[in-house]
């Protein structure tokens, strides 16, 4: 019997955790790009974000208090705090992009990304504010259904309970525990004063995964345990639209202003930034396309048009995905030639929430072949990657991904 439309769109909402490929992409995508960023300044953390650098921690003291900003950085004063935290920053960074306990490492990738980025506000570019946004709507999303040590783990537990086996979570309770001593220490020390919202919500997340786990361990308690589920995945699809959202409104924005411009509108606008000495690691390939005026007009006039049609066209599967491609090309492009790789490897990485399931699937197989030495070695044989959001939900007992 079909179901009326209003019926339907709230079972699909509920049912599933929606586009696992999409958010793997996403968490893999941005984790990557603030891994990448953390290695590249490594040697110049301390300019950046140490307690001497020219943003003293006296003045990050002063900002973050006027604006309520969040940042660990701020608990403490000292190069072992700030060592510790740029350290935890690389290291969950890494375990997201692994998907390893995707939940609790998210948690950890916002809390990194928001100490430094908030430590000194005035270094940065267009991608970190991509990458601000988008670390705290990853908490919300179940990121590691696909693609992820925790798919690999879920998948192993329900073949060893379909064998009648007991699967206890030893990790999963242990990582609660540890955290729950660290936000305990820091909440009783008084070291979040001024910083509610961010506290809250890590500690509503530490909370949560515990209700999940003691309601998955108790007989006969289906109900709580389907509940919890329609929760979570709400929480997911709804933080997914969120993220589809912002990118609609990041690209809406950047192009009605770009219309107002009157460099924008006499199509001279890119050939400016490819004569800044700051935005030229390659003066002869800047040269070279600069020396076209049409090619420079072509430019000017379809970024414009690319990002104010992209809105309007995401509900037109075969528009969309020609403008995608653009998008993508032009910030891979801007990677190059402009000298900006992480604020084009976060737009990409915001762009891939729109690529579409099936090129996904097929990208995924893709790598699982090329990769598919490593399993043989290892004496394992191959699994194959889940096809839909219900063979890729995590195990109901235990501590969930």
């Amino acid at each position: 019997m079909n179901r009326p439309p209003f019926s339907a769109g709230v079972a699909r909402v509920t049912d599933a955790a929606l586009g696992p490929c999409q958010t793997a992409v996403i968490r893999i995508g941005f984790s990557a790009t603030w891994l990448l960023f953390l290695l590249r300044e490594l040697p110049h953390r301390q300019e950046m974000y140490g307690p001497d650098g020219p943003w003293s921690w006296a003045l990050a003291r002063r900002l973050t208090g006027d604006n309520g900003a969040f940042t660990a950085l701020m608990w403490f004063r000292g190069q072992f705090w700030f060592e510790t935290v740029y350290g935890l920053a690389v290291l969950s960074s890494v375990l997201l992009l692994l998907g390893w306990r995707t939940r609790t490492m998210s948690v950890l990738f916002m809390l990194g990304v928001l100490s430094l980025q908030n430590r000194s506000v005035f270094i940065g570019d267009g991608g970190d504010n991509v990458l601000h946004l988008m670390s705290i709507y990853l908490v919300f999303t179940r990121c590691g259904q696909v693609w992820s040590l925790d798919a690999r783990r879920a998948a192993r537990d329900r073949a060893a309970r379909a064998r009648g086996e007991r699967v206890p979570d030893r990790v999963g309770p242990a990582l609660w525990g540890l955290l729950g001593l660290a936000l305990a220490a820091v909440t009783a020390a008084g070291r979040t004063q001024g910083e509610w919202l961010v506290p809250a919500l890590v500690w509503s997340v530490w909370a949560a995964q515990a209700l999940y786990w003691a309601v998955g361990r108790r007989a006969g308690w289906d109900q709580p345990r389907i509940l919890l589920d329609v929760v979570a995945r709400l929480l997911h699809n709804g933080a997914l639209l969120v993220i589809m959202a912002e990118a609609c409104v990041v690209y809406a924005t950047a192009g009605w202003y770009k219309i107002q411009g009157s460099r924008w509108q006499d199509g001279t606008a890119v050939y400016y930034p490819l004569h800044l000495d700051y935005f030229s690691p390659w003066p002869h390939l800047a040269g070279l396309l600069s020396s076209s005026g049409t090619m420079m007009m072509l430019a000017t006039y379809g970024t414009v048009i690319v990002q104010v049609a992209f809105p309007f066209t995401v509900f037109n599967r075969r528009v969309k995905n020609v403008l995608l491609v653009a998008m993508m090309t032009e910030h891979a492009v801007i990677a190059v030639v402009l000298g900006l790789p992480f604020f084009s490897l976060a737009m990409i990485a915001t762009d891939a929430v729109f690529l579409p399931t099936p090129f996904l699937h097929r990208l995924g197989a893709w790598a699982a072949r090329a990769g598919g030495r490593l399993p043989r070695r290892a004496g394992r044989p191959e699994r194959e990657e889940p096809r839909s959001p219900e063979d890729a939900e995590p195990a109901r007992v235990g501590f969930p991904a």
